[in-house]
């Protein structure tokens, strides 16, 4: 029976890239990349490598600098070596959201403990990129109804493939929740989503009450495994 990490490693690896976007927008994916691919697989041998069956934190769609090059979701460079004990030669430039999500692994007990209940993506699997800067597949109209059918297929896919928990998943952003929770509805995935604000958000804006956040990441994510 393969593992959580031999299963997401696939579903990533194998997510198909769409036609010409509308906007100028590009989409790449990153674990088509011998690198990244690495990086993920020694993240996966060290937190995935087993069966059991996880809650799922989703994020919009992963940024350049972020799981763009380390491979693991709101995991920079930096994070990914010296909490998770993942060595690279990336450039160790901290990212805003991986500095919030890994304050709430933290309060957790740790990403050992973390990963054992919790898998961390995103409703698109794959980079977004507008004149080479990040972009979100909700940030026009346009974009978000050209990518809505490939986000239907990640969401069925992640769920029926990975075998994640079904009684509630995680929503990381408001605006993203809008759409998580069209499709919830429409595919009957998750009995119930929990809608946070996203981590970026959080530090950007409402860095001075972040102990607060942090503390209600807690207690919604612990409510879910405890339940």
């Amino acid at each position: 029976m393969l593992s959580f990490a031999d299963r997401l490693l696939h579903f990533l690896s194998t997510f198909p890239s769409p036609p010409n976007l509308p906007d100028e927008v590009e989409a790449y994916n990153p674990y088509q990349d011998a690198a990244v691919a690495d990086l993920m697989t020694q993240f996966g041998q060290k937190y995935y490598a087993d069966q059991r069956p996880r809650v799922a934190l989703l994020g919009i769609n992963p940024g350049r600098f972020g799981a763009g090059r380390t491979g693991v979701a709101f995991t920079d460079p930096a994070t990914l070596a010296g909490v998770c004990g993942i060595p690279n030669n990336l450039p160790q430039h901290p990212e805003l959201s991986s500095q919030f999500v890994y304050k709430v692994v933290e309060a957790l007990g740790g990403p050992t403990v973390f990963y054992q209940h919790f898998y961390v993506g995103s409703l698109y699997p794959l980079v977004l990129l507008q004149h080479g800067k990040n972009y979100n597949y909700y940030d026009s109209k346009a974009l978000t109804t050209a990518l809505e059918s490939d986000i239907r297929a990640s969401l069925r896919r992640q769920v029926d493939e990975l075998e994640l928990v079904r009684t509630a998943a995680i929503c990381l952003g408001r605006r993203n929740g809008l759409l998580f929770e069209k499709l919830n509805k429409e595919l009957d995935l998750f009995n119930e989503i929990h809608v946070l604000d996203h981590p970026r958000y959080l530090m950007q804006y409402k860095r001075r009450d972040l102990p607060t956040h942090v503390a209600r990441y807690v207690e919604v994510l612990g409510s879910v495994i405890n339940s």
